[in-house]
């Protein structure tokens, strides 16, 4: 968590300083204001950076997609940061392929925080798929290699390598 809010730091172009902590068996994510109590959660934490470099388009502009990326960034940590089994991975995967089929994006045609902080969960993941996993989980690969060549995304991150062309059809 608190390392994800500092790669959106620097990628949202705030000065950086901001003292993080982890509170609870969960850690979550603290951030220590200078006045007031300071601010707990991952996605709270998240949208208050968003604000503070004034880049709110990053958390949607209509009603509509303001609700799809809180939607996603709610499943980024109930469902990614809890889901540890082989099991809930390929049911993520599952989910995200379909969702991302007609999708350029999470919420649609623009680039938000729900796929910053999707992109920082689920690279630990993606690192360690083979082949055959990401040519099954072919929207999700195109998605995700789409977001790592997004200017400033991957920073220090391993880049995640998929096949340009298809070695193999679904041919029957």
């Amino acid at each position: 968590g608190t390392e994800e809010l500092e790669l959106l730091e620097r990628l949202l172009g705030l000065p950086g300083g901001n003292k993080y902590g982890v509170q609870g068996e969960r850690k979550v994510p603290v951030l220590q204001t200078n006045n007031g109590p300071g601010l707990m959660g991952l996605m709270t934490i998240a949208a208050h950076l968003v604000r503070q470099a004034r880049k709110e388009q990053l958390l949607g502009s209509s009603a509509e997609e303001k609700a799809v990326v809180q939607q996603w960034l709610e499943y980024r940590v109930t469902r990614v940061n809890g889901g540890s089994s082989k099991e809930d991975t390929r049911t993520i995967l599952k989910d995200l392929n379909m969702h991302l089929e007609d999708k350029v994006y999470l919420a649609g045609n623009i680039f938000t925080l729900a796929d910053i902080l999707m992109y920082y969960g689920l690279h630990h993941i993606m690192v360690d798929l083979t082949v055959q996993e990401k040519e099954k989980y072919l929207n999700v690969s195109r998605w995700f290699n789409h977001i790592q060549h997004y200017p400033g995304v991957r920073q220090h991150l391993s880049d995640v390598v998929f096949i340009k062309n298809r070695l193999y059809t679904n041919a029957h």
